[in-house]
């Protein structure tokens, strides 16, 4: 079975709800099409008609997280002229518990206009991984509706726009249908309709509008769910909003864009409203997941650290315990997604346990995570709460990261239903060699020792300054990392000298050229000498050639433009190695990953999807969608700001009382102004000049700037 395309669907989300519609903004029951809530379809159609047609789409745009504006036509209807004279305005809104939607229909018309609105309804309840494969879901067994009065209450929250899920319509009073299975109960409420249940359940309004009159209508939707498994976030938004001026103004477009987004990807466990994450994307992964989640909170830290704070702790309190082959669990090991029920996917018969552990990154991610919130002024006390964490996972990284004991981290799936590869890039065949061919675990990742010769550094750091002991064990841990990286990893190949993707179970160099290597920069892995050639590499043709960095060269014998981890371009993956690049200090090819992510972003609306295709510039005009990307896609989103960071290069290292300053030379962006950025709590603003010249106001009283030309070299 084909997993279903959703490139040409319109997405509106409030977490842990989202609807994907046609661009018309009808639901229809095709693909992927649907209201979904915590891993159900709750609502499969959602058709609007005017005397039984469908109005005529002429456009749609977002209007703000969580809301979508439809506007069609009913030519049909009003004055016989060229100019249409009834209008619709679809309006839709999640909230975290449901859907509003207002239907307003405008008449010019000289004469009065009458018509018939109805709006179909139906529920699947289909679990998420079976529409992701394409599979038909069997819905689950209904119940009688209960009468309006003994409905669950439904949290003050949800009110207004609230959605639910629903598999069999029974009336529930004026205006009213409801479903409800084994776990949830959706209602549905048309105000001032005529409601029809069963099999072809549906709203409907008659509608009289004199000259140039207008009617809002109005029907909602609300699902209670207590097997839920994330809630949506309750209190203040966790980050500051910066307040940005740019000569380039497609990074202020970006960041409206992807700020409103991840507004509307913010989860919270049950029984920890409070302790705010990111769900990875829409539809498929609205859920925790430890790399995506703490990729994303680590790329807002210049917004504040409220967000890495609640991400950090919701993966404490699931940290691993014991080992289990099956769902990957190991002491001190973070997890890799939380599902309300087992998850199947659509390749050899893998299924994932509901809280699944099978990631080899998210743990040293987890600590440098916690490092960098410190450094940016997390409160020492809420660092300290998290230090019994940090403990355990350094404790997984001594005592279960390296299976085999040749001193590198490599992963494979022991309980062989999980994923087969569990980097970042954990699709099947993402780990390939020059010829194509597909590397066998155990498989030892390149940018995995990075990501633990920086977590060790980290954590040394974080034991000494907190007066525990162990500091100088994991100092020396990451000196014989780097050593031994050196000696195995780097090959000889038609690009030259590189690091290879990773080691294969015969301990062979899997010689890919990809973007991999670009995670190196900025985690103390690479002398300055091997950073400069990584750096080559990452701007040359065969990687950088498209709208960011292809996840893998052009020249292998694996790539594919539209491959998921083998051709394609994640905007997350090239802000990461953006960033890498400009720390280290190699500034013009940081600028060509900047241009090349906001040329993307211009042509997807300045909403950055999950991936797109590694077409080069020169042979499409505009980036070629991925079919079956998410979007939005939390770090995704979360990258608009990683550019901006770069272009500012501001670093704080609040326990030390400093910060850096090492902007990008040359105003790649243009003469750049952001303030409302956050240290220690303090509203700081960044400017650069067109000329490159860089000022830094509001930082903490005694806090010291150094600019990047006084600092100690590397």
């Amino acid at each position: 079975m084909l997993q279903p395309l959703l490139h040409d669907l319109v997405s509106t989300v409030m977490a842990p709800a989202s609807a994907l519609s046609g661009p018309d903004g009808q639901i229809r029951q095709a693909g992927v099409q649907g209201l979904f809530r915590a891993d159900r379809r709750v609502l499969s159609l959602a058709r609007l008609l005017l005397d039984g047609r469908e109005p005529e789409a002429v456009g749609h745009a977002p209007a703000g997280a969580g809301r979508t504006r439809f506007v069609s036509l009913a030519r049909w209807l009003g004055d016989r002229t060229a100019d249409p004279t009834v209008r619709l305005d679809r309006v839709r809104e999640l909230g975290p518990y449901g859907m509003d939607e207002h239907i307003e229909i405008v008449s010019t018309a000289s004469v009065p206009v009458t018509a018939t609105v109805i709006v179909e309804l139906a529920c699947d309840f289909a679990a998420i991984e079976d529409v992701k494969s394409g599979r038909t879901a069997t819905p689950p067994a209904t119940h009688p509706a209960v009468p309006p009065a003994a409905h669950p209450a439904v949290p003050p929250a949800a009110q207004p726009p609230s959605a639910a899920p629903q598999a069999a319509g029974v009336p529930a009073g004026e205006g009213r249908l409801s479903w409800r299975s084994e776990t949830t109960q959706v209602t549905v409420t048309g105000h001032g309709s005529r409601a029809r249940a069963g099999e072809h359940a549906s709203l409907t309004w008659e509608v009289t509008l004199p000259p140039r009159g207008r009617v809002t209508l109005r029907w909602s939707l609300v699902v209670h769910d207590p097997a839920a498994v994330v809630v949506p976030a309750t209190g203040p938004l966790e980050w500051s909003v910066p307040r940005v001026t740019a000569a380039d103004r497609r990074i202020v477009r970006l960041l409206d864009q992807a700020l409103a987004d991840l507004r509307s990807l913010r989860l919270a466990e049950p029984g920890a409203p409070g302790d705010t994450f990111l769900g990875a994307g829409v539809p498929w992964f609205l859920t925790l997941f430890g790399r995506d989640s703490i990729w994303a909170a680590r790329m807002l830290l210049p917004l504040g650290t409220r967000l890495a704070a609640g991400t950090l702790r919701v993966l404490a309190r699931r940290q691993g315990e014991r080992l289990d082959p099956h769902t990957g669990e190991a002491p001190g090991k973070i997890m890799h997604e939380l599902r309300r029920n087992a998850f199947t996917l659509g390749e050899q018969d893998r299924r994932l346990p509901a809280a699944y552990y099978g990631t080899i990154d998210a743990t040293p991610l987890w600590i440098s995570l916690l490092h960098d919130a410190w450094r940016w002024g997390m409160p020492d006390a809420e660092v300290e709460a998290l230090l019994p964490g940090l403990r355990a996972a350094l404790g997984w990284l001594a005592e279960h990261a390296d299976s085999d004991g040749d001193g590198f981290i490599e992963y494979v799936d022991a309980g062989g239903r999980g994923l087969a590869n569990q980097g970042w890039k954990d699709s099947g065949d993402a780990v390939r060699f020059h010829d194509g061919g597909r590397a066998e675990p155990p498989i030892a990742l390149a940018e995995v020792q990075g990501y633990a010769h920086r977590a060790a550094l980290d954590g040394a750091a974080l034991l000494d300054a907190f007066g525990m002991p162990g500091a100088a064990r994991w100092r020396e841990y990451a000196e014989a990392l780097a050593e031994r990286f050196r000696a195995v990893f780097w090959v000889e190949g038609v690009h030259g000298r590189f690091p290879a993707l990773a080691l294969d179970r015969d301990k062979r160099p899997v010689d890919a050229l990809t973007s991999n290597i670009g995670h190196l920069l900025g985690t103390g892995l690479l002398s300055r000498k091997e950073s400069a050639e990584v750096a080559a590499l990452l701007a040359a043709p065969g990687m950088a050639e498209g709208f960011g960095l292809r996840t893998m060269s052009s020249g292998e014998g694996g790539f594919s433009p539209l491959s998921y981890h083998c051709g394609s371009v994640w905007p997350h993956d090239t802000a990461i190695v953006l960033a890498g690049l400009a720390g280290e200090g190699f500034e013009a090819e940081a600028a060509t990953l900047a241009e090349g992510l906001l040329a993307a972003a211009e042509s997807f609306g300045y909403r950055l999807p999950e991936l797109y295709a590694g077409d080069a510039r020169e042979r499409v005009v505009r980036p070629v969608a991925y079919p079956a990307a998410c979007r939005p896609q939390a770090w995704s989103a979360a990258a608009a700001l990683t550019i901006a960071h770069a272009a500012l290069g501001l670093h704080p290292d609040v326990p030390e009382g400093r910060a850096l300053l090492r902007p990008l030379s040359g105003a790649v962006l243009g003469a750049l102004t952001v303030g409302g950025l956050r240290v220690a709590g303090h509203d700081v603003e960044v400017s650069i000049g067109h000329d490159g010249t860089a000022s830094v106001t509001g930082l903490p009283d005694g806090m010291r700037l150094v600019h990047a030309e006084a600092a100690a070299p590397r």
